[in-house]
């Protein structure tokens, strides 16, 4: 390598690390100590270079005030041929390139000192070098003084955009684990330990993750208890099963979000519970302890606790065929109900591609036979894996798709920590503390769950995170959530529309003011004829402001609580009890029974009149899917307490609503989304950010502002109740 090329991989190195030095410093002083890396930045870094060495280390760090006075000496000329140069190459705008670093340098001949076929004159030419940089390639340019002649350097460009990209990568790992090690420090803290495990009264009770889980063996609800079979018994390595959701959206489903890394001995059961619904799919991806991947299945929740098996070959390095067999398991006995579907079929997976067999003479089934089990007969599929826009079944896919969250890309132990499955099958893991655990690391590509302007300390920060990790809300373009912006009646409509699913009980209105093209059209008229929101005649006053009190009521109609006891008792929780009219004192009892009201910044103040705001909205409708059962709940020192009544309504199961895809055995038909529903879209809603004006579908989060005066029930305004 030239001495000048050399030069310029040095300064290159200076420049970056002294970008990327403040970023990095504070996770890994953090991270070191639990992560496992190089304990100094230097080792890390040049574990990372190639053999073209960059001294980035801390004493060459590059002067920062000469290198802006270089950089402003860079003749516009210049700046302005490398600029057009690299926007031909790469369609790159102008206007996201920077300069990082320019230096005067004399070229040793015509051709700047890069091979050429071409003749170079033997002159020496006074000129400069660059390095330019994109939001994710970064190019190294030699040109003459004035701009005339400017040529990238191709190899030094290559060298030096890997190695930025090794420092991103390094830092968003360290960055990831210091996250999930202050999260897990959290978690530890708000629970207590256990130092024995016992069952009693039906409740299994035992220790996972450095937390105290509870599982109700009495439980309704939608949970799992997952087991990993070899009938052949010549697999003696522990297993890793990689295992995550793909929640139930609408008609379609949320992106898929890592939970857990399990490691299992052969027949060794785990529980998982709560955070899950009826519809939700649920993944497994299978590894040995050497992190080879070997397997994956793909199954249905279903309206109460499943036994699920999956079952491995012979030689599950080689033949990656797993049979998956489940079925419902309300006694919590670890076997499928008897007169209940047994869901029983196989995923083979082939250069990292997974396919759902339905010919079973494809496969060596002899090897798959489990004792205690029905003999494979045929594959059995939930309805939503054979029909419709989400099948499965003789399809391929790939098993590790790009958008896949980061948990989901990086090997096993690598990110996260892996949870020891126990042998005495005690193990229960709370589905919804686990994916909140591992949430920074656990969501999609793309999916964004913290905000510059919602700072760690903000009381509604879990709030909001959660419900955009759900991808019920999200932020705006900038990369802001704005908690303090007042909530329109649009807005509302969206988020509402996003996060639950009912059925229809009002026929379409058609509203004079929500054209067909408006961003909250599809929402609104859900919103509408679903029962949450109402109007008075034909307006719906999308853009009007909505107050506390109209946000409470939404909720209240749309879950259909009423109260249980005395309503006067249970509204003495608050301070303002007389400012709520006597119309809608039962349904705030209701929702107050029910732990659902949330007050900032007293959480004795009602303050029923006051304009919603977009934190506060968070809020509510979090803690409205927590009484649905489709959320973990989240503690909080503004939530209102529940009392006995509540735990009586959880215990009777009033509290839950059904869903629109119970499964194939028991569905009561109760609580369904009705089939007329007309819109277009068969996929998770995603109106202009959910109703918070982002941007998307042509809406204008300008155009978003709360304006104009409220509408309840009756047309009734903030300022004029009666």
């Amino acid at each position: 390598m030239s001495k000048q090329n050399q030069n310029l991989l040095t300064s290159f190195g200076k420049v970056i690390f002294a970008t990327a030095y403040v970023a990095m410093v504070s996770p890994m002083a953090s991270a070191f100590a639990a992560s496992g890396l190089p304990t100094s930045i230097e080792e890390k870094l040049n574990n990372t270079q190639n053999t073209q060495n960059f001294p980035l280390v801390a004493q060459d760090m590059v002067d920062e005030e000469a290198n802006q006075s270089t950089t402003e000496n860079l003749p516009e000329a210049v700046k302005a041929s490398i600029f057009k140069d690299v926007t031909e190459r790469t369609n790159v705008e102008m206007s996201s390139l920077r300069i990082l670093k320019a230096e005067k340098i004399t070229w040793s001949d015509g051709c700047l000192g890069l091979k050429s076929n071409a003749s170079c004159t033997q002159a020496l030419v006074p000129g400069w070098q660059v390095i330019v940089a994109g939001s994710e390639q970064t190019w190294a340019y030699r040109t003459d003084e004035t701009g005339t002649v400017a040529k990238i350097d191709e190899s030094s460009s290559q060298t030096l955009t890997a190695t930025m990209r090794k420092i991103q990568s390094t830092r968003q790992q360290i960055t990831s684990r210091s996250t999930i090690q202050r999260r897990s420090e959290v978690l530890s803290a708000r629970t207590t330990s256990s130092s024995s495990e016992e069952v009693k009264m039906g409740t299994v009770q035992t220790v996972a993750a450095n937390r105290t889980v509870t599982v109700d063996s009495k439980s309704k609800k939608p949970g799992f208890t997952l087991g990993i079979l070899q009938p052949a018994g010549n697999f003696s390595e522990e297993i890793i099963a990689r295992i995550s959701v793909k929640a139930k959206r609408g008609k379609g489903y949320a992106k898929e979000r890592f939970f857990g890394d399990y490691k299992y001995k052969i027949k060794q059961k785990a529980k998982f519970a709560k955070g899950l619904k009826a519809g939700d799919r649920i993944v497994v991806r299978l590894y040995d302890t050497q992190n080879r991947f070997l397997g994956y299945s793909e199954f249905e929740c279903l309206s109460a606790n499943s036994a699920v098996n999956l079952v491995l070959s012979a030689k599950p390095n080689e033949y990656k065929v797993v049979r998956t067999i489940y079925g419902l398991d309300a006694d919590f006995d670890g076997k499928v109900d008897s007169g209940s579907t047994t869901y029983d079929y196989f995923t083979q997976v082939s250069n990292q591609r997974v396919s759902f067999i339905s010919n079973s003479r494809e496969i060596q089934v002899s090897q798959f036979q489990v004792q205690g089990m029905s003999a494979f007969a045929s594959s059995v599929y939930p309805t939503s894996f054979t029909k419709g826009e989400y099948a499965l079944v003789q399809k391929s896919m790939s098993a590790f798709g790009s958008n896949l969250a980061a948990a989901l890309k990086a090997t096993p132990n690598q990110l996260v920590p892996i949870n020891e499955v126990s042998d005495d099958e005690t193990s229960a893991y709370d589905v919804g503390q686990m994916l909140m655990a591992y949430r920074e690391v656990g969501v999609a590509n793309g999916v964004q769950v913290q905000f510059s302007d919602v700072s760690v300390n903000h009381w509604a920060k879990d709030f909001i995170a959660e419900l955009a990790a759900m991808e019920i809300l999200e932020g705006f373009p900038d990369g802001n959530f704005r908690p303090d912006e007042q909530v329109t009646r649009a807005q509302f409509a969206a988020m509402i529309a996003q996060a639950f699913t009912k059925a229809k009980i009002r026929n379409e209105v058609k509203f004079t003011d929500v054209s067909q093209g408006y961003w909250a059209f599809n929402a609104i008229r859900e919103a509408h004829q679903t029962g949450f929101l109402t109007t008075s005649g034909t307006k719906f006053q999308p853009t009007a402001q909505l107050s506390r009190l109209e946000t409470l009521l939404a909720i209240a109609r749309g879950l259909n609580y009423t109260v249980t006891g005395s309503t006067e008792a249970i509204l003495n929780t608050y301070s303002d009890a007389t400012t709520i009219r006597s119309d809608v004192r039962n349904a705030i009892a209701a929702l107050t029974q029910r732990g659902i009201i949330v007050n900032y910044p007293n959480v004795a103040t009602l303050n029923v009149d006051k304009v919603a705001t977009r934190a506060e909205v968070a809020a509510l409708i979090y803690k409205a899917l927590v009484s649905t059962g489709e959320a973990t709940d989240i503690s909080s020192q503004y939530a209102v307490e529940q009392n006995e009544t509540q735990q009586k309504i959880d215990m009777s199961g009033e509290s839950q609503r059904s869903d629109d895809d119970e499964d194939d055995d028991k569905m009561s038909g109760q609580g369904q989304r009705s089939d007329d529903n007309d819109d277009d879209d068969n996929k998770p809603k995603r109106n202009c950010n959910q109703g918070i004006g982002n941007g998307a579908e042509g809406c204008d989060p300008g155009n978003s502002q709360p304006r104009g005066g409220s509408n309840d029930e009756g047309g009734r305004t903030p300022g004029g109740k009666k």
